[in-house]
């Protein structure tokens, strides 16, 4: 338990106390207000799938572009810089644009071709780009923009697991993939933990960027009961707490998950 006197005495966190039971105490007395909460809840569903399911699909497209950076084949070697290079390069909201509005019509239209005798034949049914929803469009392009990054921090982790732990793995016969899942990986992990959690909160605030296409999140909900209400004020009020409950949530979670690592590490 820490003191007042701790210099490392969490007082931003006293003062988003403060701030929720603020909160708390106006949605108790004012009706309008809960009717909002009400609202915005209704896409809140919305946003922890988008959440969940970008990063997840972030996290696995970032790790095959980082292990394909590290391939000995020149060739896969710069297709994977190339990649991360030009998604890094190009804004989120303007990525989302692209793959909803450029590369979904593209995947139909190869899509089509591709199962163009099945279609003849009358087993497979043509594929219209309204048959790709908005939804999925949208987490695609979150993915796709994640993994950029998220194959730079693998990157670097790996590359922080002494040379010297990977030669001994090599010196007991250890193949490539068995090297990397019991040697290289445990340990990139711990290094990578804390980038990994601060990507994850900004993913939680990049999901309401789905919202320009239409996906029913929080944000939506809000534009379009604002919109109706021209409580602009309240309701955009209540999104920005909403989203600050969460990430602050997940802040203090990783930040837990890290100290217990650390414990881990210096028990013998």
């Amino acid at each position: 338990m820490r003191r007042l006197s701790d210099p490392d005495f969490p007082w931003w966190l006293v003062a988003l106390g403060v701030c929720a039971l603020a909160v708390a105490m106006v949605l108790a007395l004012d009706p309008g207000w809960r009717r909002i909460v009400e609202v915005l809840l209704g896409g809140l569903a919305t946003t922890v799938l988008v959440t969940l399911v970008a990063y997840a699909g972030a996290i696995l497209l970032g790790l095959l572009v980082c292990l394909a950076g590290q391939s000995a084949n020149r060739f896969v070697r710069n297709a994977a810089r190339f990649y991360v290079e030009v998604v890094r390069g190009v804004p989120t909201l303007v990525l989302l644009f692209w793959i909803a509005f450029v590369a979904a019509p593209a995947f139909v239209a190869g899509w089509n071709v591709v199962f163009l005798p099945l279609q003849h034949l009358g087993l497979v049914e043509p594929l219209l780009v309204r048959d790709v929803s908005l939804l999925a469009r949208a987490v695609a392009a979150l993915v796709i923009a994640y993994s950029a990054f998220l194959a730079e921090i693998f990157r670097a982790g790996i590359e922080a697991v002494p040379a010297g732990q990977v030669e001994a793995a090599k010196a007991l016969g250890l193949g490539p993939f068995r090297r990397l899942r019991l040697v290289v990986l445990p340990q990139a992990v711990r290094t990578v933990l804390p980038p990994l959690a601060n990507d994850f909160v900004s993913m939680v605030k990049d999901s309401s960027l789905v919202s320009v296409l239409g996906v029913a999140d929080i944000t939506q909900m809000g534009k379009v009961f604002a919109a109706g209400s021209f409580r602009f004020f309240e309701t955009y009020s209540v999104t920005a707490y909403l989203y600050l409950l969460m990430t602050v949530s997940v802040s203090l979670g990783a930040r837990a998950l890290e100290r217990r690592l650390a414990r881990e590490r210096l028990t013998p």
